[in-house]
């Protein structure tokens, strides 16, 4: 008996974890990767919980690897004798060319590496980085006025 084939479909479905929302307003990115996590099992169950948070988070190159700083993956709490730390460095899964490339950016030009969105794809916690500048006050100001502005073509197209 042959095995039941998997239905293809085109679009791969991600379950949306966290999210960065300030990042947006802060950065200016040019480039953006996806890369997967290194974490234990009880950092897994949490994160299907949603017990995760990218606010303060960054990622650094070391020593040819890439590590994710400061995002917090609270504590599951039916394995709280296997628990782990909520604020720990997890290597980033890349392929050494991105990870190369991104270093030399970070260490040339001045940019930051930001994690964006962490999602679940394909049963794997997987996370969205961007390469970007910070931006200034200036830069901040021509944000909120954009998005004023749309905001009001946006009413005055639902008045008429």
């Amino acid at each position: 008996m042959a095995a039941a084939k998997k239905p293809s479909s085109d679009k791969v479905e991600e379950k949306l974890i966290c999210e960065n929302r300030r990042a947006k307003f802060d950065y200016v990115f040019d480039d953006t990767l996806e890369a997967g996590l290194q974490l234990t099992g009880s950092e897994v169950k949490a994160l299907r919980a949603g017990e995760a948070s990218l606010s303060d988070a960054y990622a650094l190159p070391e020593k040819n690897e890439m590590f994710l700083f400061n995002a917090h993956i609270g504590a599951y709490k039916p394995a709280s004798a296997f628990s782990h730390l909520p604020i720990r460095p997890r290597k980033l899964l890349l392929h050494r060319v991105e990870i190369d490339r991104w270093a030399a950016k970070v260490k040339e030009r001045g940019y930051s590496i930001i994690p964006l969105v962490m999602y679940f794809k394909e049963g794997r916690a997987k996370v969205r980085l961007g390469l970007g500048r910070g931006k200034t006050g200036l830069d901040r100001r021509d944000t909120i006025k954009d998005r004023e502005a749309k905001r009001e073509m946006d009413r005055a197209m639902r008045r008429r």
